[in-house]
């Protein structure tokens, strides 16, 4: 109890506007902020296995509307619904009436009378995800502010064209948990890498997230591709001024052997190039499927070229100690088990698989928090009840 206690306190100590506006993008957040999410997903963490019930809700749903495959986030926004006291709707965009030409605000509002929440994610478009999103949140201010909508449901961005917050975020938490604190991570090296994969048009938003988000906490970050698979030039700039701004660092080469070079953490993940991912968004909305089929052929076929770029046991030997932490947000492409070749040699996802899946563990936490921290002006207040009230999640 102590522990949790003491998890609260710190989070009601941090100076944090997160209940005046959504949190779209890491970096248009404070370390306050950041570090007042960390602090309530592990204090709901705790409170969770000392068998307290964390139902801040008696009623209320939670929307959600994915616009692309998803495991992992769809369940974690499910679990943390749940965890709240809140009812999950999925938003079924081809049995609604958006199909027939609703508009945004009309939708937001329409969905949002008892809603809490609304999870969205869309990371098919480059451009326009997050543009989305932001669009979804003035509609919902709108209706708020006219007296249509009892509360102002909170947008939780699941993944967009630009950032994966709640991947990066719970991300942060595991390095946390792994290296026993926040300030342990100042001067760590991280490695995020391109790496090769039988596939393509996987978004830019993970590794983006990671370099925007771990330059803020003072670690040395590296960022490797091979020609031609770079991000955003506006994200790149974002984690260059993290880095001046943490005392850490940021720097980008063109060699995996060179960051995985002593790294202590490294995150081999495949991504298309943004000028490419441009090109998929004009062909998605115009809906040629010719020219969709002719540039995944020329993309497997680039792709192709870059097959070391894997992440194998000798790559991993030139890590520091030849131990570094491994880090995915999954599914891995895993070669001879889940693709003939791929980022990850068997052996070495193997041995790093219960760490993927702890690291995993945190985004139903960081969801439920990020939730709290927008619907509650104080939140830390709110757990702080729960806790004193100390009901039992399961009655034994």
């Amino acid at each position: 109890m102590d522990e949790i206690k003491r998890l609260i306190k710190l989070s009601r100590e941090k100076k944090s506007s997160l209940h005046k506006k959504d949190f779209l993008l890491s970096w248009e957040q404070t370390r306050d902020e950041l570090e007042q999410v960390l602090y309530l997903a592990e204090a709901l963490k705790r409170m969770r296995a000392a068998n307290i019930d964390t139902r801040v809700f008696n009623n209320g749903l939670g929307i959600s509307l994915f616009r692309d495959n998803s495991t992992r986030t769809r369940f974690s926004y499910a679990s943390a619904l749940n965890l709240l006291g809140l009812a999950q709707q999925d938003l079924d965009e081809g049995k609604s009436q958006i199909a027939h030409g609703e508009t945004v605000r009309e939708t937001a509002n329409m969905i949002a009378f008892c809603a809490e929440a609304i999870g969205i994610r869309d990371d098919m478009y480059l451009g326009a995800g997050n543009a989305y999103m932001r669009e979804v949140g003035a509609a919902l201010d709108e209706g708020h502010q006219a007296g249509v909508l009892p509360q102002r449901p909170a947008v939780i961005n699941l993944q967009c064209d630009i950032d994966h917050p709640t991947q990066a975020m719970a991300d942060l938490a595991w390095l946390k948990e792994h290296f026993g604190s926040l300030e342990q991570l100042k001067g760590k090296k991280i490695a995020m890498t391109w790496a090769y994969s039988p596939s393509y048009g996987k978004p830019l938003s993970v590794p983006q997230g990671i370099i925007g988000l771990m330059t803020r906490f003072g670690m040395e970050v590296t960022l490797a591709h091979p020609e031609g698979y770079g991000l955003l030039p506006e994200v790149l700039n974002v984690a260059a001024n993290n880095a001046l701004a943490s005392g850490g660092s940021f720097r980008q080469v063109s060699s995996m052997e060179e960051a995985f070079k002593d790294a202590d953490i490294v995150y081999p993940k495949s991504w298309a190039p943004w000028q490419i991912m441009q090109q998929r968004t004009k062909l998605l909305r115009n809906q040629d499927q010719a020219g969709l089929k002719a540039l995944e052929k020329t993309c497997l076929a680039e792709n192709a070229r870059y097959q070391n770029w894997h992440c194998s046991e000798e790559m991993m030997a030139l890590t520091r100690n030849g131990s570094a932490l491994y880090m995915h947000c999954l599914p891995a492409d895993i070669t001879g088990v889940s693709c003939e070749r791929g980022e990850v040699e068997a052996s070495v996802f193997e041995r790093y698989r219960i760490p993927t899946y702890k690291e995993a563990s945190w985004k139903p936490l960081i969801i439920a928090a990020m939730i709290l921290a927008r619907k509650f002006a104080h939140p830390a207040d709110v757990l702080a009840n729960r806790l004193e009230a100390a009901v039992p999640r399961i009655c034994k």
